[in-house]
This record gives C-alpha cells, sequence and structure tokens, in this order.
C-alpha cells in the first residue's frame, strides 16, 4: 500500500455557508451551525446558532454528518475538528467526506496530521502568514496513510506524549494564576499603606488636565463603519492594545487620513490614559510616544490625567488594585446585564491621591517587586513556548514514520 496519498484521491470536500442573518426565519430551530470563530484550539465545536431547513435550501451551507472532520481554511486557518453531530458551518471550512465506505484512516490520526499539515501552510516559505487557502490546495495536500495498526499504534504514542506535556502545561497555567494572586497582593499593600495616611480620596473629575477636554469614549458606530476599516493608514487602538497596565503593539483597524481628520477629537496623545469599555472591563494603559496621533476606537475611554495631581503610573496601578478601584467598578456594574463601563460609572470612582512624593514611593515599592514578577512570567511564557514546539516535533516524527 502507498503509504503516502493526495487528500483529494480519499476525501471529497464539502464547503459551508452562512444563511442570511437578516432573516429570522432563516434561524431558530433546526440544525446546528457554527463558524471558525466557535472552534477552540483543542478542536472543540461550541455551537450557539441553529439553522432552518429554510435557511439551509437558501444558502450554500451543507447539512454534514456526526464524526465529520472538518478544516478551517480561511478565518482561523488551520483549525480542525471533529463534528459531534450532524451539523451545519459557514464559508471558512471544508468537510472532509470519505469517497469509499471504509475509509483507510483513523480519525484522530488524520485530525492530528492535519493540525500538523495546517501549521505549517499557515507559512508560505518565505516566511509571510498566510489567512487562507483554496479548495485545490487542500486537495493537493499529502496525506501520510500507514496500515491502520500502524496509525492506531502511533495516535497511541502522540496520546501519551501529549498527556505528559499536557500535565506541564497544567502546572505552568497554575504558576501564572498563582502570579496573578501575588501581583494583587503587591497591590493591596501598596493602596493599604498609602489609605493608612488618609489622603485625599478624589474624583475622576479633579484629576484631569485643564489643558484640553480631559476624558472621552471612543466616537459611536454611526460615525465609522466597516467600510472604512483599512490595513494601513492611520491606526485605531483598541482592547487588543491593552494587557496589565501595559501597552501591546499590533493593530487590527486602520483609517485613511481623510477619515483620521474627520476622527480628529478621538486623536491621542502620549502618556493619555485608554481604559476598556468591555471585555476585559478596566483594563488600562498609557499610549506610548510612539503611537501618538493614533485614534480612540469605540470600546475604549481615554483619560488625560493632570500630572501636576496625579502621577500617570499610580493612576494605572491603583485602577488594577481590585481592593480599591476594581471592586468600586464591579459594585457600580451591579444589577447590568453585562459589566460596560461608561463615563458616569467612572465619574462616581473615588481615588485615594496622596501628594506625588508618596506617589512615587509607591511606584517605586510595586515596580521593584513587580519586576520580580515579570522575570518569572517571562519564564513561564518561555516555557509554554517550548512545550509548543515539542507537541510539534513529536507531531514531525509521527507523520514520518519514525516515532
Amino acid at each position: 500500500m502507498n503509504e503516502h496519498i493526495r487528500l483529494g484521491d480519499v476525501f471529497a470536500l464539502v464547503g459551508g455557508g452562512t444563511p442570511s442573518t437578516s432573516k429570522k426565519e432563516y434561524w431558530g430551530n433546526g440544525v446546528p451551525w457554527f463558524s471558525s470563530a466557535d472552534i477552540d484550539i483543542d478542536g472543540k465545536i461550541s455551537c450557539r446558532r441553529v439553522v432552518t431547513p429554510l435557511g439551509i435550501q437558501n444558502s450554500t451551507t451543507n447539512i454534514v454528518p456526526a464524526q465529520t472532520v472538518v478544516v478551517v481554511t480561511r478565518v482561523g486557518l488551520g483549525k480542525v475538528a471533529k463534528l459531534p453531530c450532524n451539523m451545519c458551518f459557514s464559508q471558512d471550512i471544508q468537510a472532509l467526506q470519505p469517497v469509499t465506505q471504509t475509509p483507510p484512516y483513523n480519525e484522530l490520526f488524520l485530525m492530528h496530521q492535519l493540525s500538523h499539515i495546517m501549521s505549517h501552510v499557515k507559512f508560505q516559505g518565505r516566511g509571510t502568514t498566510i489567512s487562507g487557502i483554496t479548495k485545490k490546495q487542500l486537495n493537493d495536500v499529502i496525506l501520510f496513510l500507514p496500515p491502520l495498526v500502524e496509525q492506531i499504534r502511533i495516535v497511541a504514542r502522540i496520546e501519551e506524549l501529549f498527556s505528559q506535556l499536557d500535565a506541564s502545561a497544567s502546572e505552568l497555567k497554575t504558576a501564572k494564576e498563582r502570579l496573578k494572586v501575588y501581583r494583587q497582593a503587591v497591590l493591596k499593600e501598596a493602596f493599604d499603606s498609602a489609605l493608612q495616611d488618609n489622603p485625599p480620596m478624589m474624583s475622576i473629575e479633579g484629576l484631569l488636565t485643564t489643558e484640553r477636554k480631559g476624558m472621552s469614549t471612543g466616537p459611536f458606530g454611526t460615525m465609522i463603519k466597516k467600510h472604512d476599516h483599512q490595513t494601513t493608514g492611520v491606526p485605531m487602538l483598541g482592547i487588543e492594545n491593552i494587557g496589565a497596565g501595559k501597552f501591546i503593539d499590533g493593530n487590527k483597524i486602520f483609517v485613511t487620513l481623510e477619515k483620521a481628520r474627520e476622527l480628529k477629537s478621538f486623536a491621542l496623545l502620549s502618556g493619555d490614559i485608554i481604559i476598556s469599555r468591555s471585555g476585559t472591563v478596566g483594563e488600562l494603559c498609557a499610549v506610548p510616544k510612539r503611537m501618538e496621533g493614533a485614534l480612540l476606537s469605540t470600546n475604549l475611554m481615554r483619560v488625560s490625567l493632570n500630572s501636576d495631581i496625579i502621577h500617570s503610573d499610580y493612576f494605572i496601578y491603583l485602577f488594577q488594585s481590585k481592593g480599591v478601584v476594581l471592586d468600586q467598578v464591579k459594585e457600580l456594574c451591579k444589577g447590568s446585564t453585562r459589566i460596560f463601563l461608561n463615563q458616569a460609572i467612572l465619574k462616581q470612582i473615588t481615588f485615594p491621591v496622596p501628594d506625588i512624593s508618596k506617589q512615587k514611593e509607591i511606584i517605586k515599592i510595586i515596580e521593584s517587586r513587580m519586576s520580580v514578577c515579570d522575570s518569572i512570567e517571562k519564564t513561564l511564557d518561555t516555557a509554554q513556548q517550548r512545550i509548543q514546539i515539542l507537541r510539534q516535533s513529536i507531531l514531525k516524527k509521527a507523520f514520518e514514520g519514525e516515532l
């Protein structure tokens, strides 16, 4: 038997589609439907929508039987999953239906192999990440398909080695969670000390600069439409740019210079504080000098502080402390169906504000301890990356017949 075979010679590809979301009669009762966003990194499907027979009839989606293996070929390229029941799916996905009644593969063997292949297909050999592959490219993928007995043996060995890596990954995850708890303990101790001196409690309005409008919310959806989104131009900062008090580079949305001029009231200056309004509510960071001129997006708020009253680093640490600010946010949002920060809520929060010299002392204490946390976290991140490399190494050996 030839152990290497073209995917298109073993499987027929079945594409998907999305019924019109504006037609209520297409959704409700019928067959579970999912998109690439509903597949997690482990290949589990979280189906949140159900499409009616009329929706299926009036779209390009198809009903595919349980146990079918599917591959994401566009947005989310490389995800692989197995259907738990009869399902429909979006146009980002292709289903692999065997062309014979007795397919020559073990499903787990196929899924592991496709995950491995797709992790490499994402890169075009020049180091460039691609966002999708064609049906022809998927058909031309070469599969390693030894006899079924050998496939089962290889799967057992993969699972054995992966279970060891999973145990290590779980320990790393626990260590990172403990690190989060320690970071909060550092902030609590620092601000408990500050509160013992009974510093004045101030509202956000007393902390803002007087040189420009001190606080603003990102533009309404009516001010910027999807067709305004560009791949280059003036960046719009979003929730993805905020991480644990630090700015994260990388932007999803850009607009033209002309559109940026229309939105000039949302332009950011170096040192402005951006705060997430939804999702990870209350996450915040300062805008670095290199991002001056970028625009505020809908899901963010901007706060511009008076540096004579409050140090930006002190404000950021204070806002991250569960015992001081975040608990107030949670209390003020109580009763809402979803936590959503707005200017009205921010104006109700009180901030302990000692003099600038005391603020600098608190910052120094926090940073000395946080630097140790940062070093430990970097070590943990490196270990997690090594686990991913080891996974790929195991799969490489498995599908080159060396495991």
